[in-house]
C-alpha cells in the first residue's frame, strides 16, 4: 500500500503516547506536581497528536465525527470510542496528581485498560483486513502492543524494564516480518482467482484495466524493491532496539536519554513505513502486480 505520511505519524505517535499513559497508569508511585504534568504532558502530546494526523488521511476530516457511530460494526469506531474514553479517564487521574497529589489507584488502572484497548483496536483496523495478507493476522495486534509497551517504558523512564522491552520488540518485529513475507503465498490467491477466471487455465495479463493510473493503483498497489525493503528493516531495528539500548548503557546523562528516545521513535517510524509500504493488497492481482 502507498505509505502515508500522516498514518505513518498516527501509529508511530499515537502508540508511544498510550503506551506511556498505560504505565503512567500503573505506577504505584507516581509523580506528583510538575513533575506528573511533564509526564503526562507528553502522553498526552502524543496520543492526541497522533489522533490528530491520522484524519488528514480522510477525505473529509471534518466528518470524522460520524465514525464513533458504528461501534457495532467498525474497528476504527472502537478505536475512536476507546481513546477518548481513555483520555477522559487519564485526565482525571493525571488532575488528580497534579494539582491535589492524590493517587486514585482504580482511576490509573481503568485508564491503562482504555489506553492498551486503544492501541489492541488501532492494530485490529489493519489486523482484521484479509484483502491484506500480510497485515490480516494476530501478530499484528501483538506487534502493535509491543510498541506501545516498549515505549512507554521507555518515555516513563522504566530503563531496565525497556531495556529488556527493546529485545522483546525486536524480536517479535522480525517474526511478523518472517510470517508476513510468506503470507500473500500461502493464502493461494492469484491472477485467476482475482479475475475469477481461474477454471479455464492460466490467466496472464496482457494490458492494465485502465489506461492511466486510479485512485486503487495509486493507494493500494505500491511495489518496494526487496533489497531496499531488507536494508530498512536493518536500520529499523538497529535505531529501534539496538541504538537505544546502547545509549541507557551509557553513563546517566539527559542528552543520552533525550538520544535514546529520537532513535526508537525515527526506528518505529520506519517499521511503520514498510508495515505500510510491503503490505500487498489482493487488487493487486487484477492489475496483474503481484
Amino acid at each position: 500500500m502507498h505509505p502515508a505520511a500522516s498514518v505513518i505519524i498516527f501509529t508511530t505517535l499515537s502508540g508511544l503516547g498510550f503506551g506511556l499513559l498505560a504505565w503512567l497508569g500503573i505506577d504505584a508511585t507516581p509523580p506528583t506536581g510538575w513533575g506528573a504534568f511533564g509526564y503526562f504532558f507528553i502522553g498526552f502530546s502524543f496520543a492526541v497528536g497522533g489522533l490528530m494526523a491520522s484524519t488528514f488521511h480522510l477525505g473529509h476530516p471534518e466528518r470524522a465525527w460520524r465514525a464513533f457511530s458504528q461501534w457495532k460494526t467498525s474497528w476504527l469506531s472502537r478505536e475512536g470510542i476507546c481513546a477518548v474514553a481513555a483520555l477522559i479517564v487519564m485526565g482525571l487521574y493525571a488532575a488528580a496528581l497534579v494539582f491535589f497529589a492524590r493517587h486514585y489507584v482504580i482511576l490509573g488502572w481503568i485508564g491503562t485498560v482504555l489506553s492498551l484497548g486503544t492501541v489492541f483496536t488501532t492494530s485490529m483496523i489493519y489486523g482484521q483486513l484479509k484483502t491484506i495478507p500480510r497485515w490480516n493476522t494476530p501478530m499484528t495486534s501483538v506487534l502493535y502492543m509491543t510498541f506501545a509497551i516498549t515505549g512507554g517504558a521507555l518515555l516513563s523512564g522504566k530503563v531496565a524494564i525497556a531495556c529488556v522491552l527493546f529485545f522483546v520488540a525486536g524480536l517479535v518485529q522480525i517474526l511478523w516480518w518472517k510470517q508476513g513475507d510468506s503470507a500473500f503465498a500461502e493464502r493461494g490467491t492469484d491472477l485467476g482467482t482475482a479475475t475469477g477466471l481461474g477454471d479455464r487455465g492460466t490467466v496472464r495479463s496482457m494490458a492494465h484495466p485502465h489506461t492511466s493510473p486510479n485512485y486503487l493503483m495509486r493507494e493500494f498497489v505500491h511495489v518496494i524493491g526487496r533489497k531496499h525493503a531488507q536494508k530498512l528493516r536493518v536500520i529499523s531495528l538497529i535505531l529501534m532496539a539496538v541504538l537505544p539500548v546502547l545509549l541507557l548503557m551509557l553513563p546517566f546523562h539527559h542528552i543520552f536519554a533525550i538520544a535514546a528516545v529520537a532513535s526508537h521513535i525515527a526506528g518505529v517510524a520506519v517499521s511503520r513505513w514498510l508495515f505500510f509500504a510491503e503490505a500487498e493488497h489482493v487488487v493487486g492481482l487484477y492489475y496483474g502486480m503481484r
